[in-house]
């Protein structure tokens, strides 16, 4: 089970997970990216940036 890496609290994972998706802490609400599924690596999401309108 992979760990939150701003607070350690667990994050489960729904079994079908993909790479790419989008998790969030649930202590924290911090968001992660599933970067690998085998060994499981969550990296910090990337922040979106206004478009403005554009």
């Amino acid at each position: 089970m992979p760990k939150c890496l701003d607070c350690d609290a667990d994050i489960n994972l729904k079994a079908d997970v993909e790479t790419g998706e989008i998790v969030d802490c649930p202590d924290c609400g911090t968001e992660f990216e599933v970067r690998s599924l085998e060994p499981v690596k969550l990296d910090h999401a990337p922040q979106e940036e206004e478009d403005w309108g554009e």
